[in-house]
């Protein structure tokens, strides 16, 4: 056989190795599109709060994973209630499907408006989160009720605004308080990181008042953390009996996602269970 014929069958041999993957591949993605069609698990969407950011869903995001969900975490903005809700609201648009909207702490009061609007939004999950009323702020919420140690733990510090002042107030837990207020009961050496890499909460997304509530509308559960040195149990409890939620009581900080993340994603599989 020449060289210019052996190289002519290597080349045939590509070419039809190249349309063999291709329609493998199209099939596969045909058989995918399929299956979400025909009735796949909610996408969960988590929404993180200030003082955190999408990391601290780790552990949920793989149990939620291993149990066939789809899961996104969005960056959630942090600037102000409107903004922060429009932009989670963005991701949802892009979300075929029912979804399962689930927030922490100043992600509840997000979720609570970027929920509305979307029909496929079967559930909301609060997990130590501020599910409020129209009109109500994060700061107000939790200064209704006795023990809260967030104010006097935070740091406030200045950030220029598009107009060029330096009107922005961000606050930060202050290090040597942030294990205290924030996560109590995780490693010493990990809340030391969390200390170091929070992202946080402006004042104007704090004392921002909320809209028209999607609780209303849209059933809620309800993970109340009793030992909670950021929102009062008392606060959360008198939040989700408004909401109508259904709650359960754990002993954890703050972050119930980080310290309890099996018994976060058995509220959220309590969910689907009642909204499949």
């Amino acid at each position: 056989m020449t060289p210019l014929r052996r190289l002519g069958r290597l080349l045939g041999a590509l070419v039809t190795s190249c349309v063999l993957i291709l329609g493998l591949s199209g099939a596969t993605a045909s058989a995918a599109s399929a299956t979400t069609a025909s009735g796949a698990k909610p996408t969960v969407v988590l929404v993180h709060g200030a003082f955190a950011d999408a990391s601290g869903f780790n552990d949920m995001i793989t149990l939620l994973g291993a149990a066939g969900f789809p899961v996104i975490a969005p960056a959630n903005p942090l600037r102000d209630v409107a903004g922060d809700a429009a932009y989670i609201s963005s991701v949802l648009d892009t979300i075929t499907g029912p979804i399962i909207l689930v927030g922490h702490s100043y992600g509840g009061i997000v979720i609570t408006n970027a929920a509305r609007g979307h029909d496929n939004v079967k559930a909301l999950v609060y997990l130590g989160a501020f599910a409020p009323d129209q009109g109500e702020s994060a700061l107000q919420l939790a200064g209704q009720f006795p023990g809260s140690k967030l104010g006097e733990a935070l740091l406030p510090r200045h950030y220029p605004l598009p107009d060029g002042t330096m009107n922005g107030i961000d606050g930060y837990i202050t290090a040597d308080k942030f294990r205290e207020v924030f996560a109590a009961d995780l490693p010493l050496a990990k809340t030391r990181q969390m200390a170091a890499t929070q992202r946080p909460g402006s004042v104007t997304g704090l004392s921002g008042g909320s809209g028209e509530p999607a609780w209303k509308t849209i059933p809620s559960w309800y993970l109340i953390p009793t030992q909670d040195n950021v929102i009062p149990p008392a606060a959360q409890h008198f939040m989700a009996e408004r909401a109508g939620s259904k709650v359960r009581e754990i002993s954890s900080s703050h972050v119930v996602m980080m310290s309890h993340p099996t018994a976060a994603t058995a509220v959220v599989l309590s969910a689907y269970a009642a909204t499949r």
